[in-house]
């Protein structure tokens, strides 16, 4: 029954307001959560960008006058209505302002206040010719509070606040619109548009360049485990990664031929070295868009992968969202309407290797295409992981007003893109029965996660920098709902393997990658090859060898330690990825995720947690042989190494040789594993 006062509507637990042509709606949504959405001259839309449909809460509602009040748990959003007639303009004006509290009355933030004579507006619906607006949602926030979370976009910055964020994909940038607060709360801003996040000393705004409406939700919890708790619950769970994403992942610019790849598994087998999945990247098709093996490159997928099943290794093959004008697919596509379409000008987005159109991901109809291409080309030959490259989508030109997709113009829902490419293949396995989805992705949005997508962190530089900002790329994206993150150890861009320095920076990437959610080689390295077809034709070419072995004699053996090492991990990665499936818990986190109560944490950006237990600190400057490691107050740590206790809240300096990464284990936890990776790291094998 609705209950209609002078300034709010009561829906059962949903409230609404009117005035000003414009509609609010606040709503319970979730756990101690709501959702708030505002429209012009409409009702507001039911768009499912990435929140799921909410389950029943007790949550209540009470009116007093101007007054309104919506408790759902830990949460109370205080909704005051006005009414009066504004001297300047002469007639009545009516506002509705927002202000977020804690079960304890604690105000957590507000929408802006009019700020008297400045008649400042907290939701500013701009219009644009056309019917739709350019948004600006603008809060006052406590100017001492750390905020996480975001994506990632390559800086080294653990606290965003005092940050102004794009909120855009590109190559090597995630935009992932949700910030944890301190304070205790979460906030999604729950629209694709191209925009802007403004985390600034005097509040915090946020920008769409183009929508239809303001749509955002918040939870409250007194820990940042309970927020992370919520937000899955609203926005998707991870599945459990499957056994292949515990171990390691080979990989280099790309395998030219089936024979390459072949000798390089062969190898890690003959070598006796742990390898879990390697791939066949980009251009092992004849033309982008065709989705398919070059037969005279890779004349027997079929046999291919079921000797690789022999040795234990998956294959992971590349597929690319572009499709070449060449592409024996490109006419069907561009007239079934399964590309993305330039708004003006020429209808190419870029340029690599060709000209080429993008797959619009967005379409239901484009994404079972290109389901149905790679399910006979691939799948039928037994492979089930997936690259998903260019993911963001990458287009020549970031011209974002310049491309439309099925779901709308790319300005208004342009960061829908690599959920919904996600989405291509995980329905797609999952409609044919594949249980185990993890496809790799160059990026994500929210709702991501619970299509299978481990993103990594695109085509970052070979620099002990891109290191030290990897390492705060994978704290906010655990904060952001990406549980399943990654990297290109040792950089993406041209590292050479006969350089000193490049050598000891691939040894630093490479610890860090043994103790990243899932470890992965990646590169173009020096020096690149041609490769031309048997007719002297040009393909792509590839990059130097990338293989543990590649990297000199003081290197190698290194590397070979972490590989058993990572191995020895896995009973325990097992129970950190179930922790991520079922309670939505990032892997890799801040140490403020488990020590919220130690002040320390909250600004320590060069150190983190394997999941609950386990402390990493990687060496990220050339030539250090030793660091300070900040041991989090609350618990006692044991050295990995050495096997001393040292009591939490202390800061220490450790060894760190070229061969060491500095590691510390909570509480004495898994003794059993802690063990065989010390056993590993002496330089013998986890299962001697």
């Amino acid at each position: 029954m609705t209950a209609v006062t002078a300034h709010f509507c009561v829906d059962g637990t949903r409230l609404l307001w009117r005035g000003d042509g414009e509609t609010v709606l606040i709503e319970p949504w979730g756990r101690d959560s709501v959702r708030v959405r505002a429209r012009l001259m409409h009702d507001v839309a039911d768009h499912d960008w990435a929140l799921l449909p909410a389950d029943p809460v007790d949550a209540t509602i009470e009116v007093d006058a101007e007054r309104a009040t919506l408790t759902n748990g830990r949460l109370r959003v205080v909704a005051t209505s006005s009414t009066g007639i504004q001297l300047q303009t002469g007639y009545d004006r009516n506002f509705c302002h927002l202000a977020f509290f804690d079960a304890s009355g604690r105000l957590l933030f507000q929408e802006r206040d009019a700020g008297g004579s400045l008649a400042l507006v907290a939701r500013e619906h701009r219009p644009i010719l056309g019917g739709d607006v350019r948004l600006t949602a603008s809060f006052e926030t406590a100017a001492d509070e750390r905020l996480y979370g975001m994506g990632q976009y390559q800086q080294d910055v653990l606290d965003l606040k005092g940050c102004s964020l794009e909120l855009a994909h590109r190559n090597s940038q995630s935009s992932v619109p949700f910030v944890m607060s301190s304070r205790g709360y979460g906030f999604l801003w729950h629209n694709p548009a191209i925009g802007r996040a403004t985390f600034a000393a005097n509040g915090t705004r946020w920008e769409a360049e183009s929508t239809e409406q303001l749509d955002y939700w918040v939870t409250a919890g007194q820990t940042p485990r309970e927020i992370a708790r919520a937000y899955a619950d609203a926005t998707g769970h991870a599945p459990m990664m499957p056994e292949r994403g515990l171990g390691f992942w080979q990989c280099k610019l790309r395998y030219s031929s089936q024979d390459e790849l072949l000798a390089v598994a062969r190898e890690h087998t003959r070598r006796g070295l742990p390898l879990d999945v390697i791939v066949a990247d980009f251009f092992h098709w004849p033309k982008m868009g065709d989705f398919r093996f070059e037969d005279e490159f890779w004349p027997d997928p079929e046999a291919m992968v079921r000797e690789l099943d022999s040795l234990g290794v998956e294959l992971m093959v590349s597929v690319w969202p572009q499709v070449s004008l060449e592409s024996e697919n490109y006419a069907r596509m561009k007239k079934e309407n399964l590309l993305v379409r330039a708004e003006r000008g020429l209808d190419v987005h870029m340029s690599f290797e060709g000209p080429s159109a993008f797959l619009d991901a967005t379409n239901p109809r484009a994404r079972d295409f290109v389901w149905q291409r790679c399910r006979q080309n691939y799948g039928r030959h037994g492979i089930r992981t997936f690259w998903l490259d260019e993911a963001e989508p990458e287009f020549g030109l970031y011209d974002y007003d310049n491309y439309r997709y099925h779901a709308g113009p790319v300005a208004q829902v342009g960061n829908l893109y690599p959920q919904h490419y996600a989405r291509a293949f995980a329905e797609g396995q999952w409609g044919d029965g594949e249980t185990e989805v993890v496809n790799l992705l160059r990026t994500a949005w929210a709702g991501s996660q619970r299509y299978g997508a481990l993103v990594w962190s695109g085509d970052i530089a070979s620099t002990f920098a891109a290191l030290r900002a990897q390492i705060t790329a994978g704290i906010h994206m655990g904060v952001a709902g990406i549980p399943w993150f990654t990297t290109d150890i040792g950089g993406f861009h041209h590292g050479d393997p006969d350089d000193e320095g490049f050598r000891e920076l691939l040894v630093r990437w490479f610890q860090f990658g043994a103790f990243s959610p899932v470890m992965r080689l990646h590169g173009d390295r020096l020096p690149t090859r041609e490769v031309y077809a048997a007719d002297g034709s040009r393909r792509s070419p590839t990059g130097g060898p990338n293989e543990v072995w590649s990297f000199g004699d003081e290197a190698a053996p290194i590397l070979e330690r972490y590989l058993f090492a990572r191995e020895a991990l896995r009973p325990y990665l097992r129970t950190v990825m179930r922790d991520a499936h079922d309670d939505g818990q990032p892997v890799l986190r801040g140490l403020f995720h488990e020590f919220p109560a130690d002040a320390r944490s909250w600004s320590v950006k060069d150190q983190y947690l394997l999941g609950p237990d386990l402390l990493v600190a990687p060496v990220v400057e050339p030539g250090i042989r030793a660091r300070n490691v900040m041991l989090p107050a609350g618990a006692d740590w044991t050295d990995l190494w050495t096997g001393a206790v040292h009591r939490g809240g202390e800061e220490i300096e450790v060894d760190a040789p070229l061969e060491r990464i500095p590691l510390f284990v909570r509480d004495g936890a898994m003794p059993e594993v802690v063990a065989a990776v010390r056993f590993a790291l002496q330089g013998r094998s986890a299962t001697t």
